[in-house]
């Protein structure tokens, strides 16, 4: 899902860095953007949960609806709905592309996988938002190898500092394996999912 807005001006309206690059420009001005940046308060219990919702839904580069038709899924699920709307979404093969090292951002995982260069079990799937099971394991296709990206991403350039638990991956391969569902606190993700759940339960 492409957005128009410049991505260091959505980090800053967001409240965090969605990107690497972003991380500098945030840092130099961690306010919002605008004349009345500074000067703007959150104050009422909508605008804290809807920025929440904001969060969750930019970090994974998700629509609206997207993110709406997973909150329902989510709630007929057992378990707590927060915690298991951020693993459905963590299974998207976006998501799992991006925490595997194959991409440097959500929005590059997002476009790699729509261009058709990212195999399931050996097969090409172009859906940024198949979810995988268990078991299933990722790779890039033999064609693409050889592209840039790829060999950046072979040499450890995406490789993240903390390796996820619920996922084994090999970069020098380029392929990983999403060993088991994803816990809450093992995913990378800025947001208090329980008021997500208060902005759609309202």
């Amino acid at each position: 899902m492409n957005h128009p807005r410049p991505k260091a001006r959505l980090s800053r309206a967001l409240g965090i860095p969605l990107t690497r690059k972003c991380v500098r420009y945030f840092e130099r001005r961690p306010y919002p953007p605008g004349v009345h940046g500074r000067s703007r308060r959150t104050t009422s219990d909508y605008q804290v949960r809807l920025l929440e919702k904001q969060r969750l839904r930019h970090q994974y580069n998700v629509s609206e609806a997207q993110l709406r038709r997973l909150f329902d899924e989510a709630a007929r699920g057992a378990g707590k709905t927060g915690e298991t709307l951020v693993a459905l979404l963590e299974r998207r093969l976006d998501a799992v592309v991006l925490r595997a090292g194959l991409a440097r951002s959500i929005y590059q995982a997002r476009q790699l996988v729509a261009h058709g260069h990212i195999t399931v079990d050996g097969r090409k799937v172009d859906r940024p938002s198949y979810r995988l099971r268990p078991g299933q394991v990722i790779g890039v296709r033999e064609r693409s190898r050889a592209l840039p990206p790829f060999q950046l991403a072979a040499a450890g350039a995406h490789v993240d500092e903390q390796p996820r638990p619920y996922l084994s991956a090999q970069p020098g391969e380029l392929r990983a394996t999403l060993v088991r569902e994803p816990a809450r606190h093992e995913v990378p993700v800025m947001c208090d999912e329980q008021l997500v759940v208060e902005f759609y339960s309202r």
